[in-house]
């Protein structure tokens, strides 16, 4: 087994900031800390100079992606379709403080975010994008797609239930509340976009990408 490349952590807000060698030492920094901005670099040397810098412009930003996958591969894939927006979801701990946005694909600019919430999963996050992107698309009237790195959140949004195993806590009630929401807006609302799979294998992640650990 390959040893696990090591990594760094800028944490641009949390107890402490500054950049952390384990990423047992930032979740320390960032645990209960409302609002927290963080990420990991390869180097230290790009930790440091990133914390000197603005959060909001290494977010989904990091190394050039070499994919590993065959020329044949990589041309049956084929190449992202750019009239879409992509989305994500970043959850810190499962549950944990969950976000998720919606970008364009091509030019990565935001067009939708939401959280943090207090206890969320990743799969909630996720499922909760698609539906945003889909009501977002809807009211422009727009013909573009959707590319989603979750198989689990098509399912849901397929069967138009958020079928996550999460009990509703007074915690999580603003949470569950927005879960509602998306679902009844799935049973009583007709879309025709398309949601499809970002091929992460071929063209690394998803423009959404929160670019944490």
């Amino acid at each position: 087994m390959a040893k696990k490349k090591k990594k760094y952590y800028t944490v641009w807000k949390g107890h402490h900031t500054g950049v952390f060698e384990s990423w047992d030492d930032c979740k320390a920094q960032i645990k209960d800390f409302e609002g927290a901005q963080y990420k990991s670099f390869e180097t230290f040397d790009a930790a440091k100079k990133a914390l000197k810098g603005n959060y909001k412009d290494y977010i989904g930003k990091g190394k050039k992606f070499n994919s590993e996958l065959s020329e044949t591969q990589l041309r049956k894939i084929g190449q992202p379709n750019f009239n879409s927006i992509s989305v994500d979801a970043a959850s810190s701990g499962n549950p944990g403080k969950m976000e998720y946005r919606g970008v364009d694909t091509k030019t990565k600019k935001q067009l939708f975010k939401q959280g943090p919430f207090e206890e969320g999963t990743n799969n909630i996050g996720e499922f909760l994008a698609i539906v945003h992107g889909l009501a977002f698309l809807k009211q422009q009237n727009s013909n573009r797609i959707i590319y989603t790195d979750s198989k689990t959140a098509i399912s849901w949004v397929k069967k138009k239930n958020c079928n996550t195993k999460l009990e509703r806590s007074e915690k999580n009630k603003a949470l569950f509340e927005l879960v509602d929401r998306a679902v009844t807006w799935l049973k009583t609302n007709n879309y025709p976009t398309t949601i499809v799979k970002w091929e992460t294998k071929a063209w690394g992640e998803i423009p959404a990408d929160f670019g944490r650990k």
